[in-house]
């Protein structure tokens, strides 16, 4: 799949469900209304879907949310689309998670296939991990990630920078030595203007820029060539041999090297995080069990895709850019 840039396709964010068990305070509103199960595609539907993309060239799955682990018998899919793994059709299966249902599932994941997976995780401060996700608990999570490594599972840590009191700028340093010291990466992302929340996310947007030059006070970061197949940038840390990617659709857009796109669990194909552009894949996928109809679909949304997003975080202006939650379309 070729995009009307010239940009190949081979990276699909499939989200499982929009649900989560925490409430982010940068994600999501408290008191969130979700989508009415009838609209969700069936596990099966689920597995029809990705199939279709694989079969296109995607070699890159990665099931989100929401929580993907809440979906109910989340795992059966999991360990449907294993079968693309071994056949060779996909490079590598992989999740985005909370990590709350980690301690639970993470052996069934590694015997899946599963090699590495994502936990997002801004805090190690308990008081604050609670506030931030309001429903979280910290040591579920901590219980989780030990869980998945004694697993095999590799994990990566992901971040959102987030400024004041109430966010994380004074402990990131803190939180990447403590990473590297159990001999995983991390990755530090700019929150987004995505979906209600309720709060203005220019008190919470923390440049990266910033973050960085904070940083290197203390560390010496080495930029590295390394590609995960996603948008990040990396440096390795000197002075504890561990990575730090760097996601910055704020201030530095990677739209040129953009490979990926993004399916809800309601089966909409978003070609881009940040453009509102959709293309229905439910109906499709439902009116033809050959196939072709979707394929045709999936192929006419490819030539949509956009050179790039419009993200701009603005004081004072608390509608989001773009009004659907980070949970909807996959986080």
């Amino acid at each position: 799949m070729r995009d009307p840039f010239g940009r190949t396709i081979t990276y699909l964010r499939l989200s499982v469900t929009d649900r989560c068990d925490f409430r982010c305070t940068y994600c999501m509103a408290e008191d969130m209304t979700f989508l009415p199960k009838a609209e969700v595609l069936s596990l099966e539907e689920l597995d029809r879907l990705a199939s279709a993309f694989i079969a296109k060239g995607v070699r890159k799955l990665r099931l989100t949310g929401g929580e993907p682990l809440v979906r109910r018998n989340i795992l059966s899919l999991i360990d449907s689309l294993s079968r693309h793994l071994a056949s060779g059709a996909l490079d590598e299966l992989t999740l985005t998670t909370n990590g709350s249902q980690l301690q639970r599932h993470a052996d069934h994941l590694a015997r899946a296939g599963i090699r590495r997976i994502n936990v997002s995780l801004d805090t190690r401060d308990p008081q604050k991990f609670t506030a931030l996700t309001r429903w979280g608990r910290l040591v579920q999570v901590l219980d989780g990630i030990k869980a998945a490594r004694e697993a095999g599972l590799s994990v990566k840590i992901n971040a959102v920078a987030l400024k004041g009191p109430a966010g994380n700028e004074d402990e990131i340093e803190d939180l990447i030595r403590w990473v590297h010291s159990l001999g995983m990466d991390i990755t530090l992302i700019e929150t987004m203007p995505l979906g209600e929340t309720g709060s203005d996310r220019a008190l919470d947007y923390l440049p990266l820029t910033i973050v960085r030059a904070r940083l290197e006070q203390h560390l010496t970061l080495e930029d590295i060539p390394l590609r995960t197949g996603g948008p990040a940038r990396y440096v390795r840390v000197a002075e504890t041999g561990g990575r730090i990617g760097f996601i910055t659709p704020m201030t530095h857009n990677f739209c040129e090297s953009c490979n990926r796109v993004r399916v809800t669990c309601t089966g909409r194909l978003f070609m881009c995080l940040g453009q509102n552009d959709q293309a229905d894949l439910r109906a499709p996928l439902r009116a033809d069990a050959s196939g072709a109809l979707l394929s045709a679909a999936i192929d006419e949304a490819i030539n949509r895709k956009p050179k790039g997003h419009d993200f701009v975080i603005e004081r004072g202006r608390i509608a989001p850019a773009v009004r659907r939650h980070m949970s909807e379309t996959g986080g």
